[in-house]
């Protein structure tokens, strides 16, 4: 009777554990399906602040490609009107000579610099550049 009980009380820690290592398994799969649920839902959350962001920076080259048009057409402009009163200066300068040829009077005419070709050539008053060490410390 000892080897009955003994095989049934056998048999019942062996359903015992069975149970155990099945609810187990169960609750681990459910932790598993709360993990990868919430990856996903991470995954979704970055996708939509991606694409956000991602709209943003779109909306920003846009401006700045307008802005980069509306600057070149500007500048045009002021290179038209560079040649225009550089042409104009020329004209002047002609009438200048001819003037000081003919009243035989000096004029102090001065050399007209190709703006477009040579900008650093174009009289322009001196200025220093003034620097001081407090200009060149870094803040830590």
């Amino acid at each position: 009777m000892a080897s009955k009980q003994a095989a049934q009380s056998s048999c019942s820690e062996e359903d015992q554990r069975k149970r155990k290592r099945m609810i187990s398994n169960r609750e681990s799969a459910r932790r598993s399906r709360m993990r990868k649920q919430q990856h996903m839902d991470d995954l979704i959350n970055q996708v939509a602040e991606l694409k956000n962001e991602n709209s943003q920076i779109i909306a920003q080259v846009n401006l700045i490609a307008e802005q980069y048009l509306s600057s070149d057409l500007e500048n045009a402009v002021l290179r038209t009107q560079v040649m225009e009163l550089t042409e104009r200066l020329r004209s002047f300068c002609s009438v200048l000579r001819f003037v000081e040829e003919y009243s035989g009077a000096p004029m102090d005419i001065p050399e007209i610099p190709d703006p477009l070709l040579q900008p650093w050539k174009l009289p322009r008053p001196v200025q220093p550049i003034i620097a001081s060490a407090k200009m060149f410390q870094c803040k830590i």
